[in-house]
């Protein structure tokens, strides 16, 4: 049987969110042997997502999984389960549809390994337990977004001397004020984690001038900004494990 699978994206016009896009589709072909695998976009720039599911339609394949590439429930993800069903109902097509990323243990080491990384890379020599950590996100109007971002959060905090988080928009605390928190927690290291998948315009300008513009009022002795979570083999095995489940469920192998 011939397998495709589709990550459905937010959407950026930024290359570099392609160019990752590409990476990671190319390592779940290979790794989770599918026939086919490509994404699209729910809005902003195409391939939208009724182009992502007809490709895959003209591979041949028998069915398609349809991997909504979010980090936590929202609205988006809402909007692009609701699209997929809806094309999937009217065209009678073979389609299952994989649940997010969130709620998985695989996305708090994801986190650590990127914290890991800045300490290794700056020669933190602080133990973990002497950092502070601050998440930013993008924020969402949905409770439940906010939910599953705060299961983020604690599950870090065993590891750390405190974490919390901010957001980018539609959330509060916002970025400044976040960073304003950590300041009045006197830390003796913060680690700024950007709990965002690519490296689209909200990583390339608007949170890096937020944080800059709060850090003219908080000038912390040592503060370090870590990567974005990106493309890591971490993210593939999730992808794979959340498509093998949809997959076993509702179509009966794996």
């Amino acid at each position: 049987m011939k397998k495709a699978l589709l990550i459905i994206d937010r959407g950026s016009r930024e290359p570099e969110v392609r160019e990752e896009l590409e990476r990671i589709c190319l390592f779940v072909k290979t790794k989770g042997g599918y026939y086919y695998t490509n994404y699209c976009f729910l809005e902003v720039i195409p391939p939208f997502i009724e182009e992502g599911i007809r490709k895959c339609q003209e591979t041949g394949v028998d069915v398609i999984t349809v991997m909504p590439y979010f980090l936590y429930p929202g609205m988006k993800l809402k909007d692009s389960v609701t699209q997929s069903a809806r094309i999937s109902k009217i065209q009678k097509l073979n389609l299952v549809i994989a649940k997010p990323l969130s709620y998985h243990s695989m996305m708090t080491q994801l986190v650590i390994d990127r914290i890991n990384c800045i300490k290794k890379d700056k020669d933190i020599q602080y133990s973990d337990l002497e950092c502070d950590i601050l998440l930013m996100g993008h924020g969402s109007s949905d409770k439940n977004a906010r939910i599953a971002f705060e299961y983020t959060r604690n599950s870090l905090r065993p590891f750390y001397r405190k974490v919390e988080f901010c957001f980018l928009e539609l959330d509060n605390p916002n970025i400044q004020e976040g960073i304003k928190m950590m300041f009045e927690n006197n830390p003796k290291v913060l680690i700024l984690m950007p709990y965002f998948l690519h490296k689209g315009a909200h990583m390339k300008r608007d949170v890096i001038n937020e944080v800059n513009e709060a850090l003219e009022k908080y000038p912390f002795k040592n503060v370090f900004f870590a990567n974005h979570l990106g493309v890591d083999q971490k993210l593939v095995d999730l992808l794979i494990e959340r498509a093998r489940d949809v997959e076993e469920k509702r179509l009966g192998f794996s």
